[in-house]
């Protein structure tokens, strides 16, 4: 991704075509979750931060990640609707008030259907780009006691989303979210996490997601991948499950 400058105070799309805000600013410190019989370290759990957060291109400086694939620029945050929350809580989820999912940025009013990805977003003093959407692990299930909770996450399409930062600066709970610019592809969060989680034999799905410039590294190499192999792709069951062999 080429880097480019944005004006201060940054100006919005025209024709309000998304009307967000931030719920809260969440980060996470390296713990422990017990899966069955194995124990995870992961920085899962995360709580809201009071007052301004500043973040930077590798996210904010308080959130803690296990894994070399977590974080990054691609993936410095992770965003996720607020308006989920009622549908797990009708599944019988005892959910925090925000970070249940593992999120950085707890959002009102910027779904998956309704972000694209690329999208430029100005949220406080920041701009974040939509880069990829999140690919639901075993993880969920070990917070929340649901052997089936990664998949039920893919499922719905109610996955939340990856952001890098284009522009650091600081990000508080109740700061609005513009968009600031969006390509012409169209492809939203929800389509990308179909063709990425779900119908993963979708090779020309893959195709229209590969061809957005701003997508992520971790989803463009894996449908890269997806498309020089022969044959079907099955379910992740590493990911989803956590199969031996990934501890």
């Amino acid at each position: 991704m080429q880097s480019r400058s944005y004006p201060t105070p940054v100006e919005p799309v025209t024709g309000a075509l998304l009307d967000g805000a931030v719920v809260a600013v969440c980060a996470g410190r390296v713990s422990t979750l017990q899966h069955g019989r194995r124990t995870i370290r992961t920085a899962f759990v995360k709580a809201p931060i009071e007052g301004a957060v500043d973040v930077a291109p590798l996210g904010i400086a308080a959130d803690e990640h296990v894994y070399e694939d977590h974080g990054g620029p691609d993936m410095a945050l992770l965003a996720y609707p607020f308006e989920h929350y009622s549908y797990w809580q009708g599944l019988g989820l005892d959910l925090p008030t925000a970070g249940a999912m593992g999120e950085n940025l707890t959002v009102t009013g910027l779904s998956e259907r309704d972000v694209h990805l690329g999208d430029v977003l100005a949220a406080g003093t920041a701009v974040l780009q939509v880069t990829q959407p999140r690919a639901p692990c075993y993880k969920l299930a070990a917070r929340y006691g649901r052997p089936d909770m990664a998949v039920a996450v893919q499922d719905t399409g109610f996955t939340g989303y990856l952001l890098r930062v284009l522009v650091p600066g600081s990000i508080a709970a109740g700061d609005s979210v513009t968009l600031v610019e969006r390509g012409e592809h169209g492809v939203s969060v929800h389509e990308a996490a179909r063709v990425a989680n779900v119908d993963r034999n979708d090779l020309d799905g893959a195709r229209r997601v590969l061809a957005v410039e701003a997508l992520g590294s971790s989803v463009r190499r894996k449908l890269t991948a997806r498309l020089a192999q022969e044959g079907t792709v099955g379910l992740d069951a590493e990911r989803l499950f956590l199969d031996s062999g990934h501890d």
